[in-house]
Parts: structure tokens; C-alpha cells; sequence
């Protein structure tokens, strides 16, 4: 039998409770008898009786996360809705993850798109890689966007700047040193080539080739990672059509490039073929406005399609 069946208590000998009271938990059918009481000297009050009605307290919601205050995603028991395997992340996911989250959160990104007209570089670089394979390296697409970074760097120091931990000024760097996405089985990681305003694309070359292997055998130390400027991120090798890199905070802007296509483009007379490289700038819009975004991204690209600026 249910307490709704049974009725409601005629009384409440003993009770601490105003006739109110006594009188909502009748209607109500609540037993004050079972109930302790939050007013004064253990008083039952309106509230706790109404408080049975409701039922249990909700639990309270869990506590922002201090990732800019955004709560965490609730936990879900994913074995419920079939089978799972829980594999633990890699070393390098572990380290980059946070540092990625947290550049997300603090920087307000924007991506600036546009394309170069690499056909004539290409042809150059096919050359340059044709004798550096007997030589034991290759000469890549990245060698030559490293060199046109700093040329666009150099014409746009604020690209090359961090904001001070006041957020009220900004340190413009007089060094050039860039940071290289590298793909490995473990994860994505960023090696610093350095001073790449003092080496040719012999020598860049040569350098980046070591560092990929040793990215990839995971023998890279805590200062091969440190003191980078400005980040290029080269999907060249997979493929697709654009993409929005994350900047690597402290740094202000990041260039991310996929794999160059061969495109008609109108001459002024004809569509002729031409290899057209997509490039995407990511920067931090605390620093850096839409209109410098796309002056850097032009100039890049325009120095990317004319061989010869890369050589002054």
C-alpha cells in the first residue's frame, strides 16, 4: 500500500511545525514525522516539505575548467553502445595537445587564403633536387617557402613578434627562426631551423632532411623544439585544398600549404596551365589586422612566382 493510499497523518503529535505546515504536508500527504527541519531549533518549515515533493537535490554542475572557463565535455561509459579498446596517447600527443588547446582558447585566429604560381620555381627546384640526390638529400618545396617567409618577414616585422605578457606591447625579433611541422608515427611535432636568413637552399635543405629523421626516431631534445618565430605547416605530401592551421603561441602567425595543382589561368590572351600552390595564413588578430594578413600573403605568394626575389 502507498502513502498516497494509506492517507495522510490526521496529526503530527510532537512535531516542531506551524499549523501551516501541518496542514501542506496533509494535503501533500508527507509524513512530518520522517523529516528533519532546517528553520530555527529544528523548526520544519514550507521548504523542506516542498523540498520532498521535488525530490533529491540535483547534483551540481562540475566546476569550469580553467581553460578559459569552459566546462569539460561529460563523461559518456562508451562500452554501453558496443565494443571498445582504450589506447593511451603518444608521448608527443600528451606534450602537444595542451599547448594547442590553450593557443586555440587564447588566440583569436583568422585565416587569410591565396594562391602562388609556383610553375617556374618548380621547374628550378626539380633541377636542384636532380643533383642533390646523388648527393644523399633532396631539395623540397619547403626549402623555398622557408626562404620567402623571411623575405615576407623581414618586409613585415610584425609578423615576427610576440606580444608581451601584458598584452600591452609588442617584442619584435631581429633573429629568423623558423618552425617546420614534421609528420611522424607518434604525432605531429615542430623542430626550430635556425638563423634561416644566413643559409642558401643547399643548405636548409640538408638541414631539414637530418631533422626530419630525427623527428621521426624520436631523438629530438627540448631546444630543438624552443625559440621559433614564425611555423610552416606542409601538407603538400597528403593532399587537400585549405586548411586552418593553429598559431604556436607565442608566435603571432603560421603558414600552412597543401599540395600545388595545375590550374588554367587566364594570360590575357589564352588559359594557360600553370602549378598554383594554395597557402593558408593563420595569425593572431590581437596583433595582426585582415589587411596585413592579406599584404603578407601577396607578397609571399608574388615572391613564390618570381624566382629571382628569392635570390636577392
Amino acid at each position: 500500500m502507498t502513502a498516497a493510499e494509506a492517507g495522510p497523518p490526521a496529526d503530527f503529535d510532537g512535531v516542531h511545525a506551524g499549523p501551516g505546515v501541518r496542514r501542506l504536508a496533509r494535503e501533500l500527504g508527507i509524513d512530518l514525522t520522517a523529516l528533519s527541519g532546517t528553520g530555527p531549533k529544528g523548526r520544519i518549515t514550507k521548504d523542506d516539505v516542498i523540498a520532498v515533493v521535488r525530490g533529491p537535490a540535483v547534483a551540481p554542475a562540475a566546476p569550469a575548467s580553467q581553460d578559459g572557463g569552459i566546462p569539460e565535455i561529460p563523461a559518456q561509459d562508451f562500452s554501453a553502445f558496443g565494443p571498445v579498446e582504450i589506447r593511451p596517447l603518444s608521448r608527443i600527443q600528451r606534450l602537444s595537445g595542451p599547448a594547442l588547446h590553450r593557443s586555440w582558447l587564447n588566440v583569436p585566429h583568422v585565416t587569410h587564403n591565396d594562391e602562388a604560381d609556383i610553375t617556374d620555381l618548380d621547374g628550378y627546384r626539380r633541377e636542384l633536387d636532380a643533383a642533390a640526390k646523388a648527393e644523399g638529400y633532396r631539395v623540397t618545396l619547403l626549402a623555398f617557402l622557408m626562404k620567402a617567409s623571411v623575405s615576407a618577414l623581414r618586409e613585415f616585422p610584425r609578423f615576427n613578434s610576440s606580444l608581451t605578457p601584458e598584452k600591452d606591447a609588442l617584442i619584435y625579433k631581429s633573429y629568423y627562426h623558423l618552425g617546420v611541422a614534421v609528420d611522424t608515427p607518434e604525432g605531429l611535432v615542430v623542430p626550430v631551423i635556425r638563423d634561416v636568413d644566413r643559409k642558401g637552399i643547399r643548405e636548409i635543405s640538408q638541414e631539414l632532411g637530418a631533422v626530419s629523421a630525427k623527428a621521426r626516431d624520436g631523438k629530438l631534445g627540448v631546444a630543438d623544439l624552443q625559440g621559433g618565430c614564425f611555423t610552416i605547416s606542409s601538407l603538400g605530401g597528403i593532399g587537400g585544398t585549405g586548411f586552418t592551421p593553429i598559431v604556436n603561441a607565442p608566435e603571432v602567425a603560421i603558414l600552412g600549404v597543401v599540395r600545388s595543382r595545375m590550374t588554367p589561368v587566364w594570360d590575357g590572351a589564352a588559359f594557360v596551365p600553370r602549378l598554383m600552390l594554395p597557402v593558408s595564413l593563420s595569425y593572431d588578430h590581437r596583433v595582426i589586422d585582415g589587411a596585413l594578413a592579406a599584404r603578407f600573403a601577396r607578397y609571399l605568394c608574388q615572391l613564390l612566382g618570381d624566382i629571382r626575389g628569392l635570390l636577392l
